[in-house]
């Protein structure tokens, strides 16, 4: 997907992702899809469970069916090739004694000075949101290659 075409598409990703569940939903699926983000590779969908590629098609032709998408540039959605992610739940968003917030590096550095991920490698930046704005409850999404 070009940059233009990830730009659109992440400007409205809220939408996108509400919309993505909708079509998933009709289909009788149970996947959802939980985050959207994009890098240089392209997009990327993060869902609650491995996708079959009845899903993976009708995500392709939600995204075909976008007006502002440029349909010779999508690429055939696919899974991702010896990556894993790791949801934590019910992580406390503001450290514990301050009000700092908890972050990617924050996260970065409790990975590596935890012994369960020995040679655990990131594939891409952890991503830290909150769970709900009036909550202070923080879910936090680990992509790591499968060594």
């Amino acid at each position: 997907m070009s940059l233009s075409n990830l730009t659109k598409f992440i400007v409205t990703s809220y939408r996108n992702v509400s919309n993505i569940n909708r079509v998933l939903k009709n289909i009788k699926s149970d996947i959802m899809a939980n985050f959207i983000w994009a890098n240089h590779l392209g997009l990327i969908i993060i869902t609650n469970k491995v996708a079959f590629p009845l899903d993976l098609s009708t995500v392709e032709k939600y995204i075909k069916n976008i007006n502002s998408i440029d349909l010779d540039d999508i690429m055939i959605p696919r899974l991702p090739q010896s990556k894993s992610y790791l949801k934590f739940l019910s992580i406390p968003y503001l450290i514990e004694d301050t009000n700092v917030f908890i972050n990617s590096n924050i996260v970065k550095r409790i990975i590596k000075s935890t012994h369960i991920f020995n040679g655990v490698v990131l594939a891409f930046k952890p991503r830290v949101i909150k769970a709900f704005s009036k909550s202070d409850i923080a879910v936090i999404w680990v992509n790591i290659w499968d060594i």
